[in-house]
C-alpha cells in the first residue's frame, strides 16, 4: 500500500519543519512555494559583495531546530551549527548613557544595578519571575493547541490557574514594569520585549516580561553563516528526506469533498492528497484558499501586529562601539507606539534597531567593512505614502543614530537596499505586512489566535507565525509540532 501523501502550502520556517515533521509520520509531502526560494522572511539579501539576513535577526531556543534533525536520528551538527553570544544587545540612549546586557543574568543584574541605580534584589526577582512565568505557561501557551479540552485537564494547566495572580494578565507590560523600577531608561528597556511580537507594551498583558527569560537565562545564539542558515540547513535536510519542493507554484484553492481536505489547485493543475497543512498567513489562507469556508470573522478581523521598515546598508568602515544587536531608543516611547498602533503612521524620532552579523561573519561584507540591517517599527499597509515614509525615515534615522554615536554615518553608506511593509505583504502574503499575524495589545490574544487545525475542515491544517502560538521562530516550530503531534503514522 502507498504511503499517504501531505501537501504543506508555503515554506517558511513552520513549513520546512512541518514537512521534516510529516517525514519522520511516514508520509510523501510535496511543498509548494509561490516564490523562487525558500525560507519565507528567512531569507537574504546580497549585493556588492555584503549579505544581510533579510528578516528575523535574534536565535534564542535552538534546540527546537536541533529537534527536527534528532527525529530522524541525525546528529544536527552535520547540518547546523550556532554559538551562544556572550553579550545580547547594546543599548544607547539620547543623553549619551549606553548600556550592554551580558548574558550572564548575574552580570546583568550586577551592572542594570549600577548603570540605572535600581537595587539588586529587584531586578534579580524581576528575572526570576520572567523565568517562573515562562516555566508556568510555556507547557500550555506555547506548547499546546489552546483549541483542545485535554489541554485544559493537565496538572500543568491546574498549576498555572493556581498561581494565575503571579502571571500579571490583567495590567499592561508599562504598568508592570512601571511598578517594579524608577528609572526610565530600564523601564524602556523592558518595555521592548513587546516588540518581540509585534505589540505594544502600553497594551499588551504584563505576562509578557517572560520574554527576557528567553535571552538572560536560555540563552541568545548566532548560527554558524547567519540566520539565513537556519532554513538553509531545514531545506537541505527536508530534500535528503525525500521532500519534493515545487518553487514558483502559486497555490490558487484547498480542495475538499464532503468537508475533508483532498488536496490543492496550482498552476491549474489538481493535486491530490491525504491532507493539506498551509503556512499561509491565515487571512491569506481564508481568503484566497477557501472561497467556500465560513470565515472565523472576530479572529481575521485582529488588530495585526507591527510590521517593519528596514534599511541594508553597506558601511565602508568597522564600527567598535557597535555590537551584534544594538538599539538606538526614542526620547518618547509612548507616543512612538501611539503613532505606529493608533495613527498607523512612523514617528518623527523612531526606536533604531542594528543587527550586525559581520561582527561574527567575516564573509558577510569585504574586508574592514560591516553589513547593517537597520530596522524600525512600522505600522501595517493600509494604503500609506510609503515611499515618503521611507525617505523621511530615512533621514530620522540617520539623525538619530549620529547624535547617539557623536558623528555623522552617512559618508559611510557605501550600498544600501531596503524592505517596507507592503514589500513584506508582497513577498511573503502577511496581510498588511504584518510581522506577526495578530497583535498581542489583548489579555485574551494568546486564546484568539487562530487554531492549528480547521473545524470545518477533516485533515486541513495551519502552521506559522499567524496561528498558534504566534510570532517569531521559535513559536513557527513549535506550531509544526503541535500539528505533527495530531496527525496520524501514515
Amino acid at each position: 500500500m502507498p504511503n499517504k501523501k501531505a501537501i504543506v502550502i508555503g515554506s517558511g520556517i513552520a513549513g520546512l519543519a512541518m514537512a521534516i515533521r510529516l517525514r519522520a509520520l511516514k508520509y510523501e509531502v510535496l511543498v509548494l512555494e509561490q516564490n523562487s526560494y525558500y525560507g519565507g522572511k528567512l531569507t537574504f539579501i546580497e549585493q556588492d559583495g555584503f549579505t544581510w539576513d533579510a528578516g528575523p535577526s535574534l536565535f534564542t531556543l535552538p534546540h527546537l531546530v536541533d529537534e527536527l534533525f534528532s527525529l530522524h536520528g541525525v546528529d544536527p551538527e552535520q547540518y547546523f551549527q550556532y554559538q551562544k553570544v556572550e553579550k545580547i544587545c547594546k543599548y544607547f540612549w539620547e543623553d549619551g548613557t549606553q548600556f550592554e546586557v551580558s548574558a550572564d543574568p548575574e552580570e546583568f543584574v550586577k551592572q542594570a544595578s549600577e548603570t540605572f541605580g535600581e537595587p539588586r534584589d529587584r531586578i534579580r526577582t524581576y528575572i526570576e519571575n520572567a523565568a517562573y512565568k515562562y516555566e508556568t505557561t510555556a507547557p500550555i501557551f506555547l506548547e499546546r493547541s489552546l483549541h483542545k479540552w485535554q489541554t485544559y485537564f493537565t496538572a500543568d494547566t491546574l498549576n498555572a490557574l493556581s498561581t494565575a495572580y503571579k502571571l500579571n494578565l490583567f495590567g499592561t507590560l508599562n504598568d508592570l514594569n512601571e511598578k517594579k523600577f524608577n528609572n526610565p531608561k530600564l523601564i524602556q528597556l523592558f518595555n521592548r520585549y513587546a516588540t518581540y511580537n509585534g505589540s505594544s507594551p502600553y497594551k499588551t498583558p504584563g505576562i509578557m516580561s517572560m520574554i527576557p527569560h528567553l535571552e538572560m537565562d536560555l540563552g541568545t545564539f548566532i548560527p554558524k553563516g547567519g540566520m539565513r542558515s537556519i532554513s538553509d540547513s531545514l531545506y537541505r535536510f527536508a530534500c535528503d528526506l525525500g521532500v519534493e519542493f515545487r518553487f514558483d507554484s502559486k497555490v490558487d484553492e484547498i480542495l475538499s469533498e464532503n468537508k475533508v481536505a483532498r488536496g490543492v489547485i496550482s498552476k491549474e493543475e489538481t493535486l491530490s492528497s491525504d491532507l493539506v497543512v498551509s503556512n499561509m498567513d491565515i487571512w491569506s489562507s481564508y481568503h484566497k484558499l477557501l472561497p467556500e469556508a465560513k470565515k472565523p470573522e472576530k479572529i481575521l478581523k485582529q488588530e495585526r501586529s507591527s510590521s517593519a521598515l528596514i534599511f541594508y546598508w553597506g558601511m565602508s568602515r568597522e564600527f567598535p562601539e557597535l555590537d551584534l544587536h544594538n538599539i538606538f531608543f526614542s526620547s518618547n516611547y509612548r507616543e512612538e507606539f501611539e503613532y505606529l498602533f493608533d495613527k498607523k503612521s512612523l514617528y518623527h524620532d523612531p526606536t533604531v534597531y542594528i543587527n550586525i552579523t559581520s561582527k561574527y561573519e567575516q564573509t558577510a561584507a569585504p574586508k574592514n567593512k560591516e553589513n547593517w540591517f537597520v530596522m524600525i517599527n512600522a505600522p501595517t499597509n493600509v494604503g500609506q505614502d510609503w515611499e515618503a515614509f521611507r525617505l523621511e525615515s530615512r533621514a530620522n534615522i540617520i539623525k538619530s543614530i549620529n547624535q547617539k554615536l557623536g558623528m555623522d554615518i552617512s559618508s559611510f553608506i557605501e550600498t544600501e537596499t531596503y524592505l517596507d511593509p507592503p514589500m513584506i505583504e508582497s513577498k511573503t502574503s502577511s496581510h498588511q505586512g504584518s510581522l506577526y499575524g495578530a497583535a498581542s495589545n489583548d489579555r485574551m490574544a494568546a486564546f484568539l489566535r487562530h487554531s492549528n487545525f480547521s473545524k470545518e475542515y477533516k485533515n486541513l491544517y495551519f502552521c506559522g507565525g499567524s496561528v498558534h502560538p504566534g510570532g517569531g521562530i521559535p513559536l513557527c516550530l513549535l506550531s509544526a509540532k503541535i500539528v505533527s503531534d495530531w496527525i496520524p503514522e501514515a
